[in-house]
Formats: structure tokens, C-alpha cells, sequence
């Protein structure tokens, strides 16, 4: 008897009863050479874990509980478990984003409902030891709506390669870029302001240092690029070839193998956008759309030539794969049936079966 190699885990985040959704917690998922995803089960029952996140170093996951406006650690147990990590941090209304700093230092959330972000301290062990509250958003756009102020609601954040953190706020259009200070929590650096309405969701950097933005209400990119220290927009660019449907709504952007091509999601017309990125990463230009492979592809993760699409109404992973060259994929290559998934995150290696 001698034991495969391990195979990558990826943890799903989920929707559990108390968000709508069917799931018991954070799903743990064994990737395949073949592209195909195995279910591995349940890692840790917890209430709708929607955004999850792991350490660099330590092996801790952390997820929002989003209805239970709280922040929980979780130490990996065994080949795919998870066990509570402390007591569950208060954060705030509908918290849906979690992020890691690359040296373990601090966690971050995000919180649709009110708008908070939140830094949490971490002990050398992965545990949480203290929590900040930045400074809330003000709205650049506060003159075209006198009278009916918005409401702010943070999505996400993004450890940038200069240490910085960027924040996205979808009800107030903006980026915000932090520096963090120990035992302070995020200090503001500044912003960037992007067109009224768009509603900026989540971002990914590129190897140039740019940082590609998808607009959840607008169905567009954006490209902000450092300048002496400074983000400026640079460009702004439809995230789809076909144009997008009334009812739409853009999810996840990420970067392909080699940043070479970006893989954005459109909820309602439920396919995935493939753009080129061109001119040093300052453009990214549409290369095709084709159907997500479910209902609602509310997240999804590259992994090598493997493209996995989480659909949270139609509970399945649909997996493609991708062209080298144009990036585009082919057809379904496998279908998971897996409860209202709503994250793809990788998490380490699951051991594989003994053989």
C-alpha cells in the first residue's frame, strides 16, 4: 500500500438556511489532475461562511458569518477539518469580503450592510487579538443625490504588492487605499473615485502593479494604475462583448495563467466574460462570452489551464477548460453538485486516497 500524491483542497464558501441557502457550513473540495473537483464534505458547520479566507503561514481559515454580523478563525483539523479558533468577532451589517495579509500580520472585512471595514490583529498562531474600525466612507458623488444620501457598503479588499490594502465601497463608487499601522488599524492614504453608479465590487492586481476592477451594477472594467505612490483611472471598458441585460449583475474578476487574459462573472445572463489584457496592463479588451455552466456564477477561481465556476442558485461547480493561447474555454468538463456555493478559495493539499 502506497499513498498517491496529495491533491489541492479548495474550501467552498457557502449559504447556509439562516442566508437563504442550503449549504451546512464551509465545504472542503479535493482539485484532480483532470480538472474534476471530488466533495470531500463539510469542514466546519457554521452559519453562512459566503467569503472565506486562509493564512500564509498557519494553518487557520478564517469567514465572515454574514446574518450573524461576525468574523470566526478556524484551525484546520486532520486531512480537510476545521474547528472554531477562538471565540467569533463582532464586525457588521451583512459582512461578505475577508482578506489575509500576506505576512499573517492582520485580517480584514468588508461589510455590505453598513459599510464598515475592519481590521483584525493576528498572534503568531493565527488567532484574533484585537479589532479596528476605519474611518467610514464619505461620498464623492454626495452633489448628484442632495438630499437622498447613499448608503456606503464596502465589498472587498486586496493586500497590494506595496503593502498597501485597497477597499472597494459599491454604494459610493469609490476605492480606498489604506496603510496599515500596528496596533491602529487602516490609516487612509486616498481614493480613487470612479463614475457614479458604477458600483466597483470586487479587483485583482496585476504583475504590473495596475489593479483590474469589475462594476457589479455598471457591468464594466476599470484600470487604476500607481502613479508616484497615487492610483488614477486609466481606463474604463465593458465587461462583456455581448453587452449585458437590465437585470445583471458582474461578481468575481480574476486573472488567468501568465495575466494574460481576466475571467469576469455576470450574474442574470449567468455567463463568464474573457478579456485580453493589452497595453502593459492599462486595457482589457472583451474576447468572448460563454454560459457560466449554471444559475447565478457568483465566484470563480483560474487554477492552472482550470477554469471553476461556483453557482449559488443552482448548486453546482461547473469546470472548464481553458485555451493556453486565447484563454478561451471549451466545454463542461465536470459538474459538481455542491449546496449554494458562494467561494472558491485554495486552501492546501488534501491527502489523497490510499492506493
Amino acid at each position: 500500500m502506497t499513498s498517491a500524491a496529495p491533491h489541492p483542497l479548495i474550501w467552498t464558501g457557502t449559504y447556509t438556511p439562516d442566508g437563504g441557502g442550503r449549504a451546512e457550513g464551509i465545504g472542503a473540495l479535493s482539485a484532480q489532475p483532470d480538472g474534476s473537483l471530488e466533495w470531500l464534505g463539510t469542514a466546519a458547520k457554521t452559519d453562512s461562511p459566503s467569503f472565506v479566507a486562509i493564512h500564509p503561514t498557519v494553518p487557520v481559515v478564517y469567514a465572515v458569518a454574514e446574518q450573524r454580523k461576525m468574523v470566526r478563525a478556524f484551525r484546520r483539523t486532520g486531512a480537510h477539518g476545521l474547528e472554531p479558533l477562538g471565540d467569533p468577532q463582532p464586525s457588521g451589517e451583512a459582512t461578505c469580503h475577508v482578506a489575509v495579509d500576506p505576512q499573517g500580520r492582520f485580517l480584514t472585512a468588508a461589510c455590505w450592510g453598513d459599510g464598515q471595514v475592519l481590521l483584525y490583529e493576528l498572534d503568531p498562531d493565527g488567532g484574533i487579538t484585537a479589532r479596528f474600525p476605519a474611518l467610514p466612507s464619505v461620498d464623492p458623488h454626495a452633489s448628484q443625490t442632495p438630499g437622498e444620501p447613499r448608503q456606503s457598503r464596502a465589498h472587498a479588499s486586496l493586500m497590494l504588492q506595496d503593502g498597501r490594502i485597497m477597499t472597494t465601497d459599491l454604494g459610493h463608487d469609490t476605492l480606498r487605499i489604506w496603510e496599515y499601522v500596528p496596533g491602529s488599524g487602516l490609516i487612509a492614504d486616498h481614493e480613487v473615485a470612479l463614475p457614479f453608479g458604477s458600483g466597483p465590487r470586487h479587483l485583482v492586481q496585476h504583475a504590473s502593479g495596475n489593479v483590474f476592477v469589475v462594476s457589479e451594477y455598471s457591468i464594466e472594467v476599470f484600470v487604476v494604475r500607481p502613479e508616484a505612490g497615487t492610483f488614477e483611472l486609466v481606463f474604463r471598458g465593458p465587461a462583456t462583448s455581448g453587452g449585458s441585460l437590465p437585470d445583471d449583475s458582474a461578481a468575481e474578476i480574476s486573472l488567468g495563467e501568465g495575466g494574460r487574459h481576466v475571467y469576469v462573472g455576470v450574474r442574470g445572463s449567468n455567463l463568464v466574460s474573457v478579456l485580453e489584457v493589452g497595453a502593459a496592463g492599462t486595457e482589457l479588451v472583451p474576447a468572448g462570452d460563454f454560459p457560466s455552466g449554471g444559475d447565478w456564477p457568483r465566484h470563480h477561481l483560474v487554477s492552472g489551464r482550470w477554469l471553476h465556476v461556483a453557482h449559488e442558485r443552482s448548486d453546482n461547480i461547473a469546470t472548464f477548460e481553458l485555451d493556453p493561447v486565447t484563454g478561451l474555454p471549451g466545454p463542461v468538463v465536470h459538474n459538481l453538485e455542491t449546496p449554494s456555493p458562494t467561494a472558491l478559495v485554495p486552501g492546501g493539499y488534501a491527502p489523497a486516497h490510499a492506493l
